[in-house]
């Protein structure tokens, strides 16, 4: 492929945007009630120029003046060996090298070297696979699923991460699964909101058919999503505390350097998770959200 420079940048440049902006994370839990919890982070998007000033935030990587080259062992490049960051305009160079890295100075001597550009995390332009628990938590947001039902983000969740061997035998188990669900379970919630029930399973089938395709094995965990680090490595492929350079300097993993948690009185406040799980600098979002149900 042509590098974005050649492509996305002659439009979508860091040169032309800057900034902060506002993000809403709203999530439903798997409880009997489909509790709603709401995350409000400002995404420190960066950019700039010299020109415009501001170069910070998330896309001082794509900044001119700074060059970042990598090495992947992987084909999907989730796993990123080493990492240079050289200032174009000084030359100043630094190199960092992961702690647990399996590759000899040879090895990584001979390994092929990529210059980061955009897609290394907008690698998912197009032909984007949703995990199951975003789409129906979206579905439920937008009113297309009633959060009334019980239990309805946990059984929607499930039918849409079961393995199936076709696209029918989905659709079919899908309103089997959640039809049956309720009329055993909840037989009174069925009979008042047969509605609902029948909406919810109309659209779990559809998100299904745009989410997933048995036949060629093809749904969102064959087609890592970069952006963020909430189901994939993403940004924790180097901003993990675990690259270092020879003198001690670390690619940090400071949630604070892409985004700030608003609280009522903060701006800079800490993430809270819903559920303790001790230092959430210890753990990374993928090793328990994996899209499908928990």
């Amino acid at each position: 492929m042509r590098p974005a420079r050649d492509t996305c940048e002659q439009c979508h440049t860091p040169g032309k945007f800057f900034g902060d902006q506002l993000k809403v994370f709203t999530r439903y839990a798997y409880d009997e009630t489909n509790t709603k919890h709401e995350t409000r982070m400002l995404i420190k998007v960066g950019g700039g120029s010299p020109a415009t000033g501001l170069v910070s935030g998330i896309h001082w990587h794509m900044y001119n003046q700074n060059e970042i080259t990598y090495a992947a062992s992987d084909e999907k490049r989730q796993t990123i060996e080493w990492v240079r960051m050289r200032n174009r305009q000084t030359g100043q160079t630094t190199e960092y090298r992961a702690k647990d890295s399996k590759l000899d100075a040879k090895a990584l001597e001979s390994a092929p070297k990529r210059v980061m550009d955009c897609i290394d995390c907008h690698n998912r332009p197009t032909h984007i696979y949703v995990p199951p628990d975003r789409a129906i938590d979206t579905a439920m947001l937008a009113g297309r699923i009633d959060p009334s039902l019980p239990f309805i983000k946990q059984q929607a969740v499930d039918a849409l991460t079961k393995d199936y061997k076709s696209t029918p035998e989905a659709v079919q188990a899908i309103d089997k699964g959640i039809r049956d669900y309720y009329s055993s379970k909840y037989a009174s919630v069925y009979g008042a909101k047969r509605a609902s029930v029948d909406r919810a399973i109309a659209t779990a089938q559809q998100i299904f058919q745009t989410i997933r395709f048995p036949e060629m094995n093809v749904d969102w965990r064959s087609h890592p999503d970069n952006i963020g680090h909430f189901y994939f490595t993403g940004c924790f492929r180097c901003h993990d505390n675990q690259h270092v350079s020879s003198d001690g300097k670390v690619i940090s993993n400071d949630c604070h350097i892409c985004h700030e948690v608003l609280s009522a009185t903060s701006a800079t406040a800490t993430f809270e998770h819903p559920v303790d799980i001790g230092d959430l600098r210890e753990v990374k979002c993928g090793d328990c959200h994996t899209g499908a149900s928990m």
